[in-house]
């Protein structure tokens, strides 16, 4: 089972969740989104918190108050870290997150550890917890088919973005060969090569002879 939880709502329509057990992070781990970012109490065991951020948001723009609602939810599900001050929370983007055969249900290490975040919970903070459980719902949920629907969307995206792409190339195009054909036009009505009806008739030449003479 999967617990999902709505942030505070001035820090907009954002989801928490965490998996109700070991094996169920495993999950998390394994089909998490590139725009989920992991929590956990730094060296002592607790819940694996995820937040799911929007399309084109960073670690680095995750508000103050989102932040404080995963910190607490995270140190308040650590048997050990819940009964202590001054608890550090780790927390990363899921991509960063790095499984290897030999490490336990549960246990994670990171590709690059200069991107873990590290963040410090004063205290529990019972007024946070009681209204993020508020919003609590626990249901099963289908992760490897979520993931795979999102790489579906994500996949058509860049497909309708390529395609646009190339339509705005050839409008460019299109349009570079009409000014090239434009400026062609102008340089062969170039004033100095023209004759006018002025010069024809001080040349005591008329229309009718001029066109004689060119056929």
């Amino acid at each position: 089972m999967v617990l999902y939880f709505k942030a505070r709502p001035d820090a907009g329509d954002y989801t928490i969740y965490m998996g109700a057990d070991k094996n169920e992070n495993e999950e998390l781990i394994k089909y998490g989104l590139p725009e989920d970012v992991w929590f956990h109490v730094d060296k002592v065991s607790s819940a694996h918190v995820y937040l799911r951020l929007k399309k084109g948001e960073t670690i680095d723009t995750i508000s103050e108050g989102l932040l404080e609602d995963c910190a607490q939810l995270v140190k308040a599900h650590s048997i050990q870290g819940n009964k202590m001050n001054n608890v550090e929370v780790i927390y990363t983007p899921w991509s960063n997150l790095k499984k290897s055969p030999s490490m336990d249900v549960g246990q994670v290490g990171f590709h690059n550890p200069r991107m873990v975040h590290v963040l410090t919970v004063e205290k529990r903070v019972n007024e946070i917890i009681n209204r993020l459980n508020k919003t609590r719902v626990e249901r099963r949920a289908d992760l490897k088919a979520e993931k795979e629907a999102s790489n579906a969307a994500e996949k058509a995206e860049r497909k309708m973005q390529l395609k646009e792409k190339k339509r705005k190339e050839e409008i460019e195009r299109l349009e570079k060969e009409k000014w090239a054909e434009i400026r062609s036009y102008k340089g062969l009505m170039v004033a100095e090569k023209m004759t006018s009806n002025r010069q024809i008739a001080s040349a005591g030449k008329s229309m009718q002879e001029m066109e004689d003479e060119f056929v």
